[in-house]
């Protein structure tokens, strides 16, 4: 019996960023779902906070110079990758100078979000699934970390359908309290489309704030994580009533072995919910 394969999407991940909730989490899950048996791959934007020379990154040639078309403009699209040894693991990195040139995560020096972060977000996404599809890695479970990768459940339903690398996909959503204040640009939801999108498909995040979004991203999912202990009483109740598979609460200091489980249900039981 072959491994099952889980593809993490994360927007932040120790030690490349600064401990958050996400990036704590993006580095441990990974390398405990290795240890109990499945293949992993993992990816990350590449911002340009990350030190290339200190983390050891190099471009992956063979994988890079596609260009995504987005908003009527080319950008193209870099990929990079370092190890991390103790965690025998490779993080792969999503890079384009337009949109992770500046010396900066997704705000400024003033704590302000980038007025760019909509593109930067709709870029990350489709270039981990071209990326994915370029290296042939079909996967069981996709498990999306963070508002940036929002876009991914629906990009895989929709936009790679007829890709037969993402035939037997699983989506699952984990949904955290980390996001953003107001709301991304009025076009985000039209640059959002593509071929195999339709504009009704990105209706509900025409109003780009960041509980649409994530709300948006678990319709799309086929199943959902409570990643956060404090998350909005309105988000709780819009996941209860979709009725999907959701792991609400676990043990944060053996969830992996309870996500590794949840994974095994979406698998094997689609239609059985942990609680």
């Amino acid at each position: 019996m072959s491994k099952k394969r889980v593809l993490f999407i994360t927007q932040e991940m120790l030690p490349y960023l600064e401990e958050t909730e996400i990036a704590k989490t993006a580095r441990n899950l990974p390398q405990g779902i290795q240890q109990k048996g499945k293949e992993i791959r993992t990816f990350m934007p590449k911002f340009g906070c990350i030190n290339e020379r200190r983390n050891q990154l190099h471009e992956v040639i063979r994988l890079s110079g596609m260009n995504l078309i987005i908003n009527d403009n080319d950008h193209p699209l870099i990929i990079k990758v370092a190890s991390i040894q103790a965690a025998r693991i490779q993080v792969y990195f999503i890079d384009n100078d337009d949109y992770f040139g500046r010396k900066a995560g997704l705000t400024d020096k003033t704590g302000a979000e980038f007025p760019d972060n909509d593109e930067r977000a709709i870029f990350y996404c489709r270039g981990v699934l071209e990326t994915v599809k370029k290296l042939g890695w079909a996967p069981d479970i996709v498990h999306c970390h963070g508002w940036m990768t929002s876009l991914v459940p629906m990009y895989i339903k929709r936009a790679f359908a007829e890709e037969p690398i993402f035939e037997n996909t699983k989506v699952i959503t984990s949904l955290y309290k980390t996001g953003f204040e107001g709301k991304l640009n009025d076009d985000y939801a039209y640059k959002a489309v593509l071929d195999g999108v339709d504009i009704e498909d990105v209706d509900d995040v025409k109003e780009g704030n960041h509980e649409n979004i994530q709300k948006y991203a678990a319709d799309w999912s086929d199943a959902i994580i409570l990643g956060s202990n404090n998350l909005d009483k309105d988000l709780v109740d819009y996941v209860d009533k979709m009725g999907k598979p959701t792991l609400k609460e676990f043990d944060e200091n053996n969830y992996v072995e309870e996500f590794d489980n949840f994974y095994d249900t979406i698998l094997g039981e689609e239609n059985v919910s942990a609680e």
